[in-house]
């Protein structure tokens, strides 16, 4: 591993962090960003963040800081085609991927990093919507995580009923016919989180938030990402069916959500919880998309319910 770049600066946190890059197995170049446990004593253990669509390590610290003072590591990354890691696709702002699965080469790669790393056991798992989808492939799949929570999960892209059959023509033609460099419809180059006016966005009903977040991109435009390409769009319609009919995993598992969810599929989140034994699902009333960039209030208590969930983990 070597060193990478992190723009402590535009985090407004103080505390220790590394960055570093890693060469996933297909030779994508990532970025990963590590925070120790900043009290005495021993690592309580080590909580792995897989964030959403757009997102960028940066975004994280001051949830992190949180876990760093109740006693975890914390190791992040960014995905490849968004924060520093690799773009994927000439146009720098297109949201894109391949293969929905080429996350998991990204997932396998932090996973072997953290046991270079030796990074304190057990390890729990937090992700956020892209995030939550990606997470959720790799617990099925095995990955050695003792628990799980998830933030808004992309189990399902929220389409009105008369929209979905026309999202899945549109994005199939697009995947099959070349067009992957097409932006999905309703979307642009343009970073959503910048250009998005507060009174009209579906992230945060907190002001402090979303100027937060607009001043860490504005400040670092390398961090911007723009709307998905078709391809990203098909494959992520696939994925999220794909998962959707599978089992769930047993583990621990904590579910946040947004009554005013709009951007992710809640139906298909009411019915993953209730399809996972032990599952426990906390609703945040008026909350919407973005629960670590919301009012105070569920800010902390989402926090809280993370840091006792991750304390039991055994």
């Amino acid at each position: 591993m070597q060193a990478a770049p992190f723009h402590n600066d535009i985090t407004k946190v103080s505390g220790s962090v590394e960055a570093f890059w890693l060469t996933a197995i297909d030779g994508v170049r990532l970025r990963i960003g590590v925070w120790p446990a900043s009290y005495e004593g021993a690592s309580k253990g080590t909580v792995f963040v897989f964030p959403g669509r757009t997102e960028y390590i940066e975004k994280y610290a001051r949830t992190v800081a949180h876990f760093s003072k109740a006693g975890f590591t914390t190791l992040a990354i960014d995905w490849r085609g968004q924060g520093l890691s690799d773009r994927l696709h000439h146009d720098r702002m297109l949201g894109h991927v391949e293969k929905f699965q080429d996350y998991q080469k990204d997932v396998a790669a932090m996973l072997e990093a953290a046991t270079e790393m030796d990074l304190p056991k057990p390890w729990g798992l937090l992700t956020h919507s892209m995030g939550g989808c990606i997470g959720l492939r790799a617990v099925m799949d095995g990955s050695s995580f003792n628990a799980v929570a998830f933030s808004g999960p992309m189990w399902g892209i929220a389409i009105s009923p008369v929209l979905r059959p026309v999202a899945w023509g549109l994005s199939t033609f697009g995947s099959k016919t070349g067009l992957d460099g097409i932006y999905a419809p309703s979307t642009s180059e343009k970073c959503y989180a910048v250009t998005e006016p507060f009174e009209t966005n579906l992230l945060t009903r907190d002001r402090d938030g979303h100027r937060y977040l607009q001043s860490q991109l504005i400040e670092r435009p390398e961090l911007q990402l723009g709307g998905p390409g078709l391809k990203w769009l098909h494959e992520a319609l696939k994925e999220t069916l794909r998962l959707h009919r599978r089992v769930s995993p047993d583990i621990p598992c904590l579910v946040l959500l947004g009554r005013e969810e709009k951007i992710v599929d809640v139906d298909r989140i009411h019915n993953r919880v209730k399809r996972w034994n032990g599952c426990d699902l906390h609703v945040f009333k008026d909350a919407r998309h973005e629960i670590f960039m919301e009012v105070p209030e569920d800010r902390d208590r989402a926090i809280n319910l993370l840091v006792d969930f991750y304390s039991e983990m055994k």
